[in-house]
């Protein structure tokens, strides 16, 4: 994932060779008409699945890197962008094509994905000096959020977006860094019939399970209920093994009844399995990130005016489990009951 400050990055020879190579493309396209569709009057593609050549990737983290090589294996020619002098020089070493910074990833791209740490980044990347707008000329570009972020700045950056004719899709993403890599994602999709066809080819290449949830935003508010409840589960869970262990009955045993009962849970049948009774505690996804999240759906209920006394609840655990490091495992939260 990306963070801030957002600064440029020099282009290697092969971004300039790949940049040139584009140009001629789009020289050979307005003469011959054979290599890309025509840009229409309302500054939109046709939206053709084959209108999707070259894909950014904005962030270049666990996540972002994986979905950066599962698309090029998807067949996509990609390009990717990140300040962190640490995360160029490892996709540069997989391969891929390091942009020189922001302006030049709108121009070479036909989409863009974004994997980002906060909504913050993502409005400085998206409306910053250095946003898609500020490259008016390159409209029909479709942007791909697949950060777990506010819904309400989802949607105030989709209409900021929409004029210039650039379509916005939510696109959180669970799997972790594993499914990143292994094209194996479940993304819960926001946005509009036509944008999520014009996208599908690219998410697929992500992805293997996709549910359009609703317009934009409606991705990152299924996204947030989805970690409130993973957050809960983890807790609750915690506590009936803990009774459980106390009454005499083994975790793994217990386990095993509960997961053919109705009382399973993601977080029973792989969370705790795969991360917390072996101790490897090693999912790739960090106690500061799920504290994000749950404060981000929190924020939502509270945008809402809604009494939720559980998820207060919940909120107020999470937000007491300071003595676990961020850079913890966010299955680590079991600890508080089951050290």
């Amino acid at each position: 994932m990306l963070s801030l400050p957002l600064t440029g990055c020099v282009a290697g020879k092969s971004t300039q060779n790949t940049r040139q190579r584009r140009s001629a493309q789009r020289r050979s396209a307005s003469v011959s008409g054979s290599q890309r569709a025509p840009r229409h009057g309302s500054g939109r593609r046709s939206g053709r699945p084959s209108d999707m050549h070259t894909i950014g990737v904005v962030g270049l983290g666990n996540m972002g890197r994986g979905m950066a090589l599962s698309l090029r294996r998807g067949g996509f020619e990609v390009v990717g962008y990140d300040p962190a002098p640490a995360a160029r020089a490892a996709i540069e070493a997989d391969g891929i094509t390091v942009a020189e910074g922001l302006p030049a990833l709108w121009r070479d791209c036909d989409a863009v994905v974004l994997s980002l740490p906060t909504p913050e980044v993502v409005e400085a990347v998206l409306l910053g000096a250095d946003g898609p707008l500020s490259r008016a000329q390159e409209t029909g570009l479709l942007i791909v959020d697949t950060s777990t972020s506010d819904p309400a700045v989802t949607r105030r950056i989709a209409a900021a977006l929409e004029p210039a004719g650039i379509d916005l899709i939510d696109a959180p993403v669970s799997g972790g860094p594993k499914g990143a890599h292994a094209a194996t994602l479940t993304m819960v999709l926001g946005g509009s019939d036509v944008a999520l066809a014009r996208a599908e080819p690219v998410l697929a290449a992500m992805s293997a399970t996709r549910v359009h949830v609703g317009g934009v935003g409606a991705g990152h508010v299924t996204k947030l209920a989805n970690n409130l409840l993973c957050a809960a589960h983890l807790i609750t869970a915690a506590e009936a093994v803990r009774m459980a262990k106390e009454a005499g009955v083994e975790p793994a045993r217990l386990l095993a009844g509960i997961n053919a009962g109705s009382g399973r849970s993601g977080v029973t049948q792989v969370n705790f399995p795969t991360w917390v009774l072996n101790g490897a505690f090693d999912s790739g996804f960090t106690m500061k990130l799920m504290r994000k999240d749950v404060r981000l759906a929190e924020s939502l209920i509270g945008a809402l005016a809604l009494d939720l006394p559980l998820s207060a609840q919940v909120g107020q655990l999470w937000r007491e489990s300071a003595e676990i490091p961020d850079d913890a495992d966010f299955n680590a939260i079991v600890t508080l009951q089951l050290a």
